[in-house]
């Protein structure tokens, strides 16, 4: 029996003292099985805290990169270079504002059998970020999407004054580097949980710790119509999604394509972050109440006349984006045609038809052409206008 199950146990032979503490001895026993499990597995790691320059770094990464000789090399079990441009200019603009950087871990391969590779080091976690610096001292990228330093758009590393970039180089990251003969086993284990020990922060999480978070349109607007109860059972959410902050994903979404929609290339993410950045420079207080008031119009008119809301059925505890986009952006993109709107025939007639279904379940659901599609489907039924 596990921990769990012994516990359960215990619980229910509360009234049985003798079951009880038999049930007690076996606790005991499994926490010093598990206690001596903890000191034969553990692994004798020791490891040393670097800070090397990023001349160094580079040097030890490029120096025989080609051959695959250079001292500072990556595995094979890692991945490819993911990083967009916008990630890793913010990463670049990052180190020039002088921001703390996640160490880097390494290990010193012990391997004397093997001259090739026994003394080289290898990038247990970091490679995305040494490959970064390698493109970019190298003018295989320019500068794009920075947050600060708006001025260095476009600029690759040689557009940069010498001063600069000698001072570039000489600036420092720090390492944690594992030694003492840690085999490639330990290393590959290191690495996977090191990428999966954390949950990976959802985009609207992301959101909330930036600076635009701070602005009158997150704070007043954003957070004020997320909170808003008629939303809430409209748009009614798991526990899990409501954590990654969905609900805000959903209201920016509803102001981002009701204002924006024509500036929409078919990727959510940085259509979004763009919306957001944007408003939260314009927007101030005397904003707040025409954009919480187009929103509360448009849930009201939801509400009143499509009693499901955004749900599928009446027992749906999730909202589809897809569903949700059309419904919501349609409905107030009618609303600016006719304050005054009455549903040109019953809503029920396609709401529940096999086009609508279609219209808001096709695949590559962010495309331009079908986003557009359902948003305006909506518009044009409430409407009565031909399509």
């Amino acid at each position: 029996m596990n921990m769990r199950e012994l516990r359960t146990a215990l619980e229910k032979s509360k009234n049985d003292e003798k079951q009880s503490i038999e049930i007690k001895g076996l606790i005991a026993s499994l926490a010093e099985k598990a206690e001596s499990k903890i000191r034969q597995s553990g692994r004798d790691l020791s490891y040393a805290t670097r800070e090397w320059s990023i001349e160094l770094i580079l040097g030890k990464y490029q120096e025989g990169l080609e051959d695959d000789k250079n001292e500072m090399f990556i595995p094979d079990y890692q991945r490819d270079f993911k990083w967009e441009e916008k990630t890793t200019s913010r990463f670049i603009e990052s180190i020039l504002l002088d921001f703390p950087i996640p160490y880097l871990y390494i290990a010193d391969v012990d391997n004397p059998d093997d001259p090739e590779i026994d003394g080289r080091i290898e990038i247990i976690d970091g490679s995305q970020r040494v490959r970064a610096l390698h493109f970019f001292v190298n003018d295989q990228i320019e500068l794009t999407d920075l947050k600060e330093i708006k001025e260095l758009e476009g600029f690759k590393f040689s557009d940069l004054p010498a001063s600069r970039r000698r001072r570039f180089l000489r600036e420092t990251l720090r390492l944690v580097e594992l030694k003492g003969g840690v085999d490639e086993d330990t290393r590959r284990d290191l690495f996977e949980r090191i990428n999966s020990g954390v949950k990976r922060l959802e985009a609207m999480e992301v959101r909330h710790g930036s600076q635009a978070a701070n602005s009158i349109f997150y704070k007043d607007v954003i957070s004020s119509c997320a909170d808003s109860s008629i939303f809430s059972e409209l748009a009614p959410l798991s526990t899990k999604k409501k954590a990654n902050a969905d609900h805000k994903e959903l209201v920016l979404r509803f102001f981002a394509y009701i204002n924006n929609l024509e500036n929409y290339k078919g990727y959510v993410k940085p259509f979004l972050d763009e919306y957001l950045d944007k408003q939260s420079e314009i927007v101030d207080s005397n904003d707040v109440n025409d954009f919480i008031g187009e929103f509360d119009r448009t849930m009201s008119f939801i509400k009143e006349n499509i009693p499901l809301g955004f749900r599928k059925t009446s027992n749906s505890k999730t909202t589809p984006r897809a569903r949700y986009e059309a419904i919501s952006v349609g409905t107030a993109l009618a609303l600016r045609e006719n304050p005054n709107l009455e549903p040109a025939e019953p809503i029920s007639n396609w709401i529940t038809s096999t086009e609508f279904q279609k219209i808001v379940g096709a695949d590559s659901a962010n495309n331009i052409s079908q986003l557009k599609a359902r948003v305006n489907f909506v518009k044009n039924k409430l409407l009565g206008e031909s399509e």
